[in-house]
């Protein structure tokens, strides 16, 4: 059975919104995009193809699906874990929009059957279901408890604005950190796993 992993890009205030190019995302007036351009080095790509060599599937929400589609088929090399694993691996879309995926091999899933439509993609994987960026679909995996890892890859810079990957109304969550590492454009790369609702204390007490 698979595991329902979460790996995204956000900046320091928790921005993830439009991480790779100005014309990436500027829903809601915003200006920022590509501000992970200036981070990006041999750390971050060891890390990201380490994640890719284990995915068994990937769930995409319509905007990241349309970003993908218009970039990884022009760029295909099946040796490349993310390029190849992309362009070959089963890909499931969250949209109610979307009708006929044309980047495949792909499946559209509507809102009133994605909760149990994922459930039967990762009972019938190995490795794998990988989320990558897609905000509004990994926010409401979040709010229903259905993300096994997160892997955070925060940059060192702060917008001020732009869509969060954590929102206001959130479930208070516990999460242990499994792994973490740096790298040279001072990224900091970490992996947690969720152990719960989160506890409360008085320090000191």
């Amino acid at each position: 059975m698979a595991e329902l992993t979460l790996t995204t890009f956000v900046t320091l205030d928790g921005v993830m919104q439009a991480p790779g190019g100005p014309e990436e995302d500027r829903s809601e007036g915003f200006e920022c995009g590509g501000w992970a351009a200036p981070y990006v080095d041999e750390g971050m790509g060891e890390f990201v193809t380490e994640v890719f060599g284990r995915a068994g599937a990937f769930l995409l929400g319509r905007k990241t699906y349309e970003i993908f589609a218009g970039y990884w088929p022009e760029h295909d090399d099946p040796a490349d874990p993310v390029a190849g694993g992309l362009n070959r691996l089963h890909k499931y879309v969250a949209s109610t929009t979307l009708k006929e995926p044309a980047w495949g091999p792909a499946t559209v899933i509507d809102g009133e059957h994605l909760q149990s439509e994922i459930v039967r993609a990762k009972d019938a994987l190995e490795g794998e279901l990988q989320v990558h960026g897609s905000g509004q679909l990994a926010q409401w995996l979040l709010a229903r408890d259905l993300v096994d890892e997160i892997n955070l890859l925060v940059f060192p810079v702060v917008l001020g604005a732009g869509r969060r990957l954590f929102p206001t109304g959130g479930l208070p969550t516990a999460y242990e950190l499994t792994a973490s590492r740096a790298t040279p454009s001072g990224m900091t790369i970490q992996t947690y796993r969720p152990t719960g609702r989160a506890t409360f204390g008085t320090v000191g007490a």
